[in-house]
């Protein structure tokens, strides 16, 4: 999508360092952390939220929980915990319409 920032990042239109990629996914910092570890796993596909994924694509979700589960051991919060968050729509706290996953950890994060 011509407009989407995580499109530009996914076709590196937009400079952003990327952590991990692969044919799925990227992996890079959030802009605005919320713990000393806040990571964004992102569609290289332009798909609106967990509401938009196709039945061919029913795997995306659970591959994207397992490079997290990989960025988690990279980043050192593997043994001591972290927070894994969908955010679907505006009311679910999404703030960019293309399907991400964040992991967030680093320190006790409040329920």
């Amino acid at each position: 999508m011509e407009d989407c920032v995580f499109c530009s990042i996914v076709n590196k239109t937009l400079e952003k360092e990327l952590l991990y990629e692969d044919d799925k996914v990227v992996v890079f910092k959030d802009i605005l952390p919320k713990a000393p570890v806040h990571l964004l796993i992102v569609s290289k596909d332009h798909i609106v939220s967990i509401n938009h994924i196709a039945d061919t694509q029913e795997n995306l979700a659970g591959h994207m929980v397992n490079v997290a589960r990989k960025m988690a051991l990279k980043y050192g919060v593997y043994e001591s915990g972290y927070r894994l968050i969908f955010n679907v729509g505006r009311d679910g706290g999404q703030v960019i319409p293309h399907l991400h996953l964040h992991l967030l950890g680093g320190k006790t994060l409040e329920a």
